[in-house]
């Protein structure tokens, strides 16, 4: 495992209070108790202050989901406001502590002990320090579209304005929506930008040819082989798409990053951090952080990768490495072991430039933030 200067936690479940939560009224008219299952998977962008900005996913959990014969999903509605949906016990599989499977269907049908909202937490320029947290500030579920949640926010700075994707959940889609922000603090919700099951995607920060870019990831049910010969593995894989406006997004023709065929460490994979144009090893591109999973009994093993792609064609990859720049470190949730739900979980989705080294931030194991120094000497 590679050691760096600075590699710690910096914000987590202790650090938040849910009185000011947007789900505390709802929540008590319904004598529903909750608590923080994680705050990790945090946006990061750097604010006109120079202050660093992490958006920062919090799950809010029921304490007992199962009662009276059922398990319970919390579920945001149009005119109730935040309120308990019970289904019968006898009917789902509860063997994953951050949701339920409903049994009986045709398809795989989830349902939520948790429900996600978006808090900004201001830094010093290091992100070592928290200066504020922004409570009033925070986003939360606005229409029948999100529901279930609003997750894991990526923010990108194009130009003077900044892009914030989130990955919104219901029974209707489980979409990308799009926020934008003139400050990095006060954000507009823009509308669903990519449809169902469309995850993890990461607004280049800043234009190719005139144009914006993403990365994408769309899921589906099952995926084509290829040939048996190929390099690549057949799974989830990053793809690319492109924008005149940042709203209204055409897939790319050429594909982005794809598994190895001769790795399991990334069998699945996804994107990470917004790439950035900088520089590596005297070669100029957009650098890319993605994670790469290995499967391990339910959830898997996440780790980060990255590539160094073409800053006039980011489907060409102009340097990449099969070792992970992170791991999963059991020794920064150790103090926290009691609320562990998942391990062997580092999932990266910010970076910001800082001289001689990145400020990269991650969520670990799906309970905190986790901010890391990153020398530019490494991906040499």
């Amino acid at each position: 495992m590679n050691h760096y200067d600075v590699d710690r936690l910096i914000f987590g479940p202790a650090d938040i209070d849910l009185s000011r939560s947007p789900l505390a009224a709802g929540m008590a008219r319904a004598g529903a108790e909750t608590y923080v299952l994680g705050a990790f998977n945090p946006g990061m962008t750097r604010l006109p202050s120079g202050n660093l900005l992490l958006m920062v996913r919090v799950a809010e959990a029921l304490r007992s989901p199962i009662f009276d014969g059922h398990v319970h999903s919390v579920r945001w509605d149009e005119e109730q406001g935040y309120v308990l949906d019970a289904w019968p016990l006898e009917l789902a599989d509860t063997a994953d502590p951050r949701q339920f499977r409903l049994n009986g269907g045709g398809w795989k049908v989830l349902a939520l002990t948790s429900l996600s909202w978006l808090l900004p937490v201001e830094l010093t320029p290091d992100g070592l320090e928290v200066i504020s947290i922004h409570y009033d500030k925070a986003i939360a579920p606005q229409g029948s579209y999100q529901c279930y949640g609003v997750e894991d926010a990526r923010i990108s700075k194009v130009g003077e304005r900044y892009l914030m994707t989130t990955c919104s959940v219901s029974p209707e889609r489980h979409s990308t929506t799009l926020y934008t922000s003139d400050n990095g603090l006060d954000w507009a919700f823009q509308g669903i930008v990519l449809d169902h099951q469309n995850k993890d995607m990461l607004i280049f920060e800043g234009l190719v040819d005139g144009q914006f870019w993403a990365q994408t990831r769309p899921l589906g049910d099952h995926f084509f082989a290829y040939p048996p010969n190929s390099p690549w593995r057949a799974g989830p894989s990053i793809n690319l798409a492109t924008s005149p406006d940042a709203i209204h997004w055409r897939p790319h023709l050429a594909p982005g990053i794809r598994p190895y065929a001769g790795t399991v460490a990334a069998a699945r994979m996804g994107g990470g951090a917004p790439p950035i144009l900088t520089e590596i090893a005297g070669k100029r591109g957009w650098l890319s952080l993605w994670h790469g999973v290995e499967p391990k009994e339910i959830i898997g093993v996440y780790r980060t990768y990255w590539s160094l792609l073409d800053p006039e064609d980011p489907a060409r990859a102009l340097a990449t490495r099969e070792q992970p720049l992170l791991e999963p470190n059991p020794e920064l949730t150790r103090p926290l072991e009691e609320l562990l739900y998942v391990r062997d979980v580092v999932f990266t989705t910010g970076i910001a430039e800082a001289g001689d080294h990145f400020v990269v931030a991650s969520g670990e194991a799906d309970l905190a933030c986790r901010i890391t120094h990153i020398p530019k000497a490494m991906f040499g």
